[in-house]
């Protein structure tokens, strides 16, 4: 893209200008080269999967494979071998940089890509927002301040593995692009403070309606994070808490009610960085233990606690712990390995319900509310051969179900009974070009 903008502007200078127009030619060249870096990638995958699974981005970010879905003449028609390939993931951005006001610093980000109006594999791809944000910053003698404005990653997603698949390891961990305002301080080289306020768009909460951003917008009040990060030489620590407070229903069709939730999630990553003779080697962590999680797409959600007299309801949220740990090694020839483990601890108070029924249960969209527990790993291999890159992947993912036939224990907020395991087995190879 960068290029397409020089032969614009060459195309421009062949024409008979004035010294004056030839300055401001010299000017806008100027700009594009001290001020915008423009970036993408052309990337196609090419899938396999051995079972009918969740998943979205036109069936390539892949959740969870689903459960048995058994035919009267005893087969599960859930295990369905499927194929597909498609380049929807190629991305364009710009990054603006170079602009200050006094001592501000003044950035920019805008990102996109075509996933936008598919359904499942078919339609017309059409481009859709990833990230847009500006950045101002400061210096200071011994601290620097930055605050992001804007739609960006989440602060608990933004550390991933190394897989190349596009799930990056969800929802073994958290996984957003949101609308947010950021505040990091930096003490020094060494030590990090982060405070942000959240709102939802893409990635939103589970509810009454479905999965929707209005139960935040009826609360009126920002998901909130705090985090620290530490940085010596190749170890890199974070850790940080996620308060969100949201209202399922602001009323209940005939009166107002003052239904309300609220959720604390920490979390902590780490990695290390070095290298072995000349070959880099990385190793890297993360681990969340979420009150529900749905609105970063992990496995979780919540339960209608008690009904009140007034028509209001009270809620309890699922307990899950997910964790996630990626190694690579080489760099021309890169090898990688995840391995990934998540457990539905129930919800933290007793359900309401009768025999076996929740009176109300609201779950991650990309999931099940009878998933006990679930692990992956995905050995993988990338040649890297300048800005192409060729990768061969394996991603196996087998998930505990209960039968939920069997009915909920209420007091747990689990299916317990008729506990059984499926597996989806994905082979995916990916050619991408970086530019």
């Amino acid at each position: 893209m960068k290029r397409l903008f020089y032969v614009f502007a060459a195309a421009l200078m062949m024409l008979p200008v004035s010294a004056s127009a030839q300055t401001k030619k010299d000017a806008v060249k100027d700009q594009l080269e001290n001020h915008f870096k423009f970036y993408g990638f052309i990337r196609n995958y090419f899938t396999l999967d051995s079972r009918e699974s969740v998943a979205g981005t036109a069936d390539f970010f892949m959740y969870v494979p689903k459960d048995q879905n058994i035919s009267a003449s005893g087969v599960d028609l859930n295990r369905e071998t499927t194929f597909r390939f498609l380049s929807i993931t190629s991305r364009l951005g710009v990054d603006v940089s170079g602009y200050q006001i006094g001592g501000t610093k003044i950035g920019a980000k805008v990102e996109t890509d075509f996933y936008s109006g598919l359904s499942g594999s078919t339609g017309t791809a059409a481009l859709r927002l990833r990230q847009a944000y500006l950045t101002l910053g400061w210096e200071q003698e011994k601290t620097s301040e930055s605050l992001k404005i804007g739609q960006a990653w989440h602060p608990m997603a933004a550390d991933m593995p190394d897989v190349f698949s596009l799930n990056t390891g969800a929802p073994f961990g958290p996984f957003s692009r949101t609308p947010l305002t950021q505040l990091d301080v930096n003490f020094g080289s060494n030590f990090s403070l982060t405070a942000a306020a959240i709102w939802q768009m893409q990635y939103t909460s589970a509810g009454p309606d479905g999965a929707s951003a209005n139960y935040i917008k009826y609360s009126c009040v920002p998901e909130m994070y705090l985090g620290v990060s530490a940085n010596f030489g190749g170890f890199l620590a974070r850790a940080g808490v996620d308060v969100l407070s949201i209202s399922p229903r602001h009323n209940n069709g005939v009166d107002k009610v003052s239904d309300r939730i609220t959720t604390v999630s920490p979390f902590v990553y780490a990695q290390y960085k070095t290298t072995i003779g000349e070959v880099p080697f990385s190793v890297k962590a993360k681990t969340i233990f979420a009150e529900a999680g749905e609105h970063v797409s992990l496995n979780g959600g919540y339960a209608i606690k008690t009904i009140e007299s007034d028509g209001s309801y009270t809620y309890t949220p699922t307990r899950n712990s997910s964790t996630w740990v990626s190694l690579s090694i080489g760099k021309k020839y890169q090898g990688v390995l995840f391995g990934g483990y998540v457990k539905n601890f129930g919800t933290k108070d007793a359900v309401a319900g009768v025999l076996g029924v929740p009176a109300g249960y609201y779950f991650s969209k990309n999931s099940f509310n009878n998933l006990n527990q679930m692990w992956r790993i995905t050995p993988a291999f990338i040649y890297n051969l300048g800005k192409l890159a060729l990768g061969l992947e394996y991603e196996a993912t087998s998930v505990q179900y209960g039968d939920k036939s069997k009915g909920m224990n209420l007091e747990t907020g689990l299916y317990e009974e008729g506990l059984h395991w499926v597996t989806n087995n994905r082979v995916q190879a990916l050619v991408k070009f970086t530019f």
